[in-house]
């Protein structure tokens, strides 16, 4: 066991290059990489330079921030990518059937590890240096690394010194197998965008959240523009799967106070980060931020626990039912289900809460109707329409929650595009559902 007086001798024996450290990598390997932001870019830099040695290694990984060369054309042979989430570096991949989309709530994930049904070989993560007692920080990704570090058979870590040190979990240096040192900024996500139909859109949803909520946002320009309409609310909090940039902005504010939290009172809660050095910068070191495991911060169990818990959310498309597809585009799979619907049922068991999917009214320029008769042939259900409780877009606000299925279609339909409206009416009156 380490201790106080030895963790630099623990350190100084397993500190090797990535070249070594990727060498214990073999053929058929289960291999999970860091999520998102905390990617070990040097660590997955080593692998793929090894793709002529190996066949048949399976990469798990949710959303790759990086260019995923393991997915690149000509790697089948040597990697096979298996995503819980599909990003713009691996999209074509599953698309072109060189990689896998596996769905999974994102609270379920670590339990896939946990009981065996994807048992972990070899996990790549990112830390920070040690602090004085030996422990590093996940940084900016506990989510499903930490379960993956807990169960793998072999870890791999990249400490990294630009790596912000957050409050939470923890890991202490006997959990690794090799350390890499390997100081590189950290992958950015910029800003979105946040045109004027996002503006209203946002609007619409601020108008929803009363002083004290506690709010999970998603990624996107729609979250981005929710934070813009709530200078004037008091004393907010965060319990959410991520937050971003926006999120700092109102902190700094006096706006977010994590004071009225029913859980975590005073924290600053998620499970990882995606941002810019601004974000990284503030929660560096900073009590008020902690990060804990995906089956801790997005459990319903305990998302529902907060009162005023608001859940907010981004969509595909929303048929007249208020089935949700937040991840599809036809039989093509864009992204996933994420922590969807892990938000949408906590804050639906919140007292006071409310869970709110928020989408543009249109797609493809104004040609394409988000509100449906029907989801497109071949797209999953992301949310069901049991769960739903409010629809948003830049043309109002539809409550579903205990509406019958006329009622609901004449809601949605009032939200939908005005030119799209009347092709709606005919298609829910030959249904016989308006």
């Amino acid at each position: 066991m380490i201790t106080l007086n030895n963790w630099r001798n623990h350190y100084r024996d397993r500190l090797v290059s990535a070249e070594q450290a990727l060498s214990s990598v073999k053929s058929g390997d289960r291999v999970v990489i860091g999520h998102a932001c905390g990617e070990p870019s040097a660590l997955v830099e080593a692998l793929v330079a090894r793709a002529p040695e190996l066949s048949d290694v399976e990469i798990v990984h949710m959303v790759a921030m990086g260019p995923a060369k393991y997915t690149q054309p000509g790697m089948e042979k040597s990697f096979r990518h298996n995503a819980f989430f599909v990003g713009a570096s691996t999209r074509k991949a599953v698309e072109e059937k060189r990689g896998d989309y596996t769905p999974c709530f994102f609270s379920e994930v670590p339990r896939l590890f946990k009981n065996k049904v994807l048992p972990v070989d070899v996990v790549l993560l990112q830390v920070t240096p040690p602090d004085k007692d030996g422990f590093c920080s996940y940084g900016v990704s506990v989510d499903y690394t930490m379960s993956a570090a807990q169960e793998a058979r072999i870890v791999i870590a990249q400490m990294n010194s630009f790596l912000p040190r957050t409050g939470g979990a923890k890991i202490a240096l006997d959990e690794f197998s090799y350390i890499v040192e390997n100081d590189e900024p950290l992958i950015e996500l910029k800003p979105p965008q946040v045109g004027e139909v996002e503006k209203k859109i946002g609007e619409n949803v601020a108008s929803l959240i009363p002083d004290g909520a506690t709010m999970q946002l998603g990624i996107g320009a729609i979250p981005d523009a929710v934070l813009l309409f709530l200078k004037e609310k008091r004393d907010l909090g965060i319990h959410s799967e991520m937050f971003s940039d926006g999120v700092v902005f109102l902190a700094e504010a006096g706006v977010i106070t994590n004071r009225k939290k029913t859980i975590n009172p005073g924290k600053f809660t998620a499970t990882f980060l995606m941002g810019t050095r601004k974000l990284y910068d503030f929660v560096d070191n900073n009590p008020d931020v902690e990060l804990y495991p995906v089956d801790y911060v997005n459990d319903p169990y305990i998302i529902g626990q907060h009162e005023k818990m608001m859940s907010i959310n981004s969509a595909l498309q929303v048929d007249l039912m208020g089935q949700v597809n937040a991840e599809m585009i036809g039989i093509k799979q864009f992204s996933g289900i994420g922590g969807q619907v892990d938000f949408v049922r906590g804050a639906s068991r919140s007292c006071g809460g409310k869970s709110i999917i928020a989408l543009p009214s249109t797609a493809a320029g104004g040609k394409i109707s988000r509100i449906a008769c029907e989801l497109d042939l071949g797209s999953a259900v992301s949310t069901s329409r049991n769960d739903i409780h409010y629809v948003v877009t830049e043309y109002g606000i539809a409550e579903l929650r205990g509406k019958s299925l006329r009622e609901r279609a004449r809601a949605l339909i009032a939200v939908s595009h005005p030119e799209f409206r009347e092709i709606l009416i005919a298609e829910a009156k030959n249904r016989g559902v308006f």
